[in-house]
């Protein structure tokens, strides 16, 4: 087979995941998830904050059920890709095909069409526009395949973000004080119990993506870093017993995780960010081998 040949139908490939998984991620939310619901249901003791996680916990089989949208605000498309260094696609074939398997499952879902210009407002297509999708890259050496990760991300969480250019002499106990705040502030608008992703370090801009990343990962996983683990626990706490409870209307859950990411920075920045991910926290993720074969993965 030609190399045109070949990339033709690697792009193919791709197109046909990222439609899948668009729709995948916003109908059918991973079991880890539904299993952190489930127990803050158990844990809950208000009355309101119980009824709020049973009727999530319904909506979530509804969904199930009638091969419906968990949500109906259906986000815009943020795709994580880890290229390998032999996948004989190039990344601007690759952007490409997520860009049309977007489209493709806007429309012949069909999906709402939320992508507008950001200053006439006007509607930019089905799901795309300027830079829409997003895409995220990691490139891995010696290796030939493509790893493709979806995270839908509604208006609601997304407006819940926030960064601060904190300094060296605020140490962990600024971190833990910026974080709180933040989640206080937010109330119940990012729609709890959710996800709260915080990114440490790095840049300003890059302190967000890492909150982004954070976000992403199944729930209750934990860093590897054990100091950034330990701190993970400790914001899960302190979150916890702020008492804002499921949709901000008072409880015990107030989230279901905290899960903080991390880089190394300048010797005199701090930066750190904050993104919260909504209760119906959607991911879906595929491989896609150099061969074109297509592997879908619920958990990654």
């Amino acid at each position: 087979m030609s190399a045109t040949a070949t990339s033709n139908r690697l792009q193919e490939a791709v197109l046909e995941a990222a439609a899948y998984l668009y729709v995948w991620a916003l109908k059918d939310i991973p079991q880890d998830l539904r299993d952190a619901l489930a127990d803050a249901a158990e844990r809950e003791t208000s009355v309101a904050g119980q009824r709020v996680l049973s009727t999530i916990l319904k909506n979530v089989q509804v969904a199930e059920d009638e091969s419906n949208l968990v949500c109906q605000d259906t986000g815009i498309a943020v795709y994580t890709c880890r290229v390998g260094e032999h996948f004989p696609l190039h990344p601007a074939r690759i952007y490409e095909a997520l860009r049309d398997g977007t489209a493709r499952a806007t429309l012949e879902h069909p999906l709402r069409s939320n992508a507008v210009h950001t200053i006439t407002r006007e509607n930019t297509g089905p799901n795309i526009g300027h830079r829409l999708p997003i895409v995220h890259w990691e490139f891995v050496p010696d290796w030939g395949g493509l790893d493709v990760k979806c995270v839908p991300k509604g208006s609601g969480s997304e407006n819940m973000s926030f960064l601060k250019m904190c300094i060296p002499a605020d140490g962990v106990k600024g971190i833990k004080q910026f974080v709180l705040e933040s989640i206080v502030g937010a109330g119940g608008k990012p729609c709890p119990p959710g996800i709260v992703g915080v990114g440490i370090g790095g840049s300003a801009d890059y302190a967000m993506y890492l909150a982004k990343e954070a976000i992403a990962r199944p729930v209750g996983t934990r860093n590897p870093d054990p100091e950034v683990g330990k701190l993970e626990e400790e914001l899960f706490t302190l979150l916890n017993e702020t008492g804002i409870g499921p949709m901000g209307l008072g409880g015990d859950v107030t989230v279901l995780q905290c899960h903080v990411e991390h880089a190394d920075t300048h010797m005199t920045l701090n930066p750190v960010a904050v993104n919260y991910q909504c209760w119906a926290a959607r991911r879906a993720s595929a491989h896609v081998a150099a061969d074109g074969t297509i592997e879908f993965d619920r958990e990654a």
